[in-house]
């Protein structure tokens, strides 16, 4: 269980961070925003309260993103131990090694390489419900399911 929950504190880290870096922007964008307010008249004001606008709305965008990653992360039971790959569960492979948990990308543990995956990523799809000793094939590329934690 060690494993998953190593796993989890990086996933659950970077969003932290992101959550971090997005509400340092949407400040930014929110104090430009009264700025621009103050600034002069016109279209030249009105393009420049415009682009500002946009800008929030995709920063208010990426922190729903974030909010959903949360919730997700923390319907994962670390100590659960599952047989058939489900939300949560470490896989390894014959190829590589997953956590299916958000879409984090490459997390090394020691010198070893696993990718947190979204349950909703094309591997994952495959992958759910699959368990030890399954073969699935992604790509044309035929890969066999080592253990399930």
């Amino acid at each position: 269980m060690i494993i998953k929950e190593q796993l989890y504190r990086k996933c659950n880290e970077a969003l932290q961070e992101r959550l971090k870096h997005i509400k340092k922007s949407i400040l930014d964008l929110e104090e430009a925003l009264q700025s621009e307010t103050k600034s002069s008249a016109g279209d030249k004001h009105e393009t420049g309260r415009a682009m500002i606008q946009i800008e929030r709305e995709k920063a208010g965008q990426q922190l729903i993103g974030i909010q959903n990653n949360q919730e997700l992360l923390q319907k994962i039971d670390c100590n659960a131990k599952h047989t058939n790959i489900a939300l949560g569960s470490v896989v390894y492979t014959s190829q590589h090694n997953y956590f299916i948990s958000i879409s984090e990308g490459k997390i090394k543990l020691e010198d070893v390489s696993f990718y947190a995956i979204s349950p909703q990523s094309p591997i994952a799809q495959l992958l759910l419900g699959k368990a030890e000793g399954d073969i699935i094939s992604f790509r044309n590329n035929p890969f066999t399911v080592l253990k399930v934690i």
